[in-house]
């Protein structure tokens, strides 16, 4: 081969490498996408759950979408069958189709089918909210939320010793009051309210509490476990109380055992 063809070919191979690269970087991200879009079809656009508890409203939510499509795909199909085979013929002389005034197994089909959706349903919400409304004989943290205008106080109960964190009106999750807790373990939470009526709601918990005031019984309690799944979450108001309702915001912070045991350790007794 001579020099001039093997001058005229390094460049070439030399072009290569960064196309290939390029390729490659473009698959991966596009890889990257579909997994994270396929992760949260898979939530039915609900956001990441960080609880037991959590997972079982998530399933109650995706089999409740899951019966919907078919119940409308069902639906769908039989009004294009309707609408394909029983149409008005060109060359037919009727005004109307032959009308069936009475059919009884189809009007015991549409009585039953319906009562069997709805008693389905009924059955597996039951369950759950059953579920949710447990409490465990001895929960490894205990919170006390109270909700006031217009921010929160959390007291953490953690082996006797105790930990409490007061807030102030903020503009920035970041910025708010912060709740740390332990991964895989049970928190019972208290709520209490001096004044109006608030809603202690963390979207990854997939479930809100609301916060009266003088409700002290085992309707202001909730339970939950929490996963392993460290990171900060955040947390608001859902029920409007007032001026600075939108800036009653605060957030959860999951962390492992060792780095709880050195938070309790150093805010007990404290207020941040």
């Amino acid at each position: 081969m001579s020099p001039t063809r093997r001058a005229v070919r390094r460049p070439l191979a030399r072009r290569r490498v960064p196309r290939a690269a390029a390729l490659a970087l473009l698959v991966v991200s596009a890889t990257g996408c579909s997994s994270e879009a396929l992760d949260e079809w898979s939530r039915g656009g609900m956001p990441v759950n960080i609880t037991e508890q959590a997972e079982v409203v998530q399933n109650l939510w995706n089999g409740s979408w899951i019966a919907a499509i078919a119940t409308g795909v069902v639906v769908m199909a039989l009004i294009l069958w309707a609408c394909l085979f029983h149409r008005k013929k060109k060359n037919s002389k009727e005004e109307l189709p032959p009308q069936v005034r009475y059919n009884l197994p189809i009007e015991i089909l549409y009585t039953v089918v319906p009562i069997v959706m709805v008693s389905v349903f009924f059955y597996f919400t039951a369950r759950d909210q059953n579920y949710l409304g447990e409490f465990s004989k001895s929960p490894d943290v205990k919170v006390k939320v109270e909700a006031f205008q217009w921010s929160w106080r959390f007291t953490t109960d953690y082996q006797g010793k105790k930990a409490e964190v007061v807030g102030v009106p903020v503009s920035d999750y970041d910025k708010g009051p912060q709740l740390v807790l332990p991964v895989n373990k049970k928190v019972l939470f208290e709520l209490h309210s001096p004044d109006v009526i608030h809603s202690f709601w963390v979207p990854s918990f997939l479930f809100k509490r609301d916060v009266i005031p003088g409700n002290i019984n085992k309707n202001n309690k909730f339970e939950i476990t929490t996963l392993n799944k460290p990171g900060i979450y955040a947390g608001r108001c859902a029920e409007l109380c007032g001026t600075d309702h939108s800036r009653m915001l605060f957030s959860v912070k999951l962390v492992p055992q060792a780095e709880y045991d050195a938070y309790i350790a150093g805010q007990a007794g404290r207020t941040q």
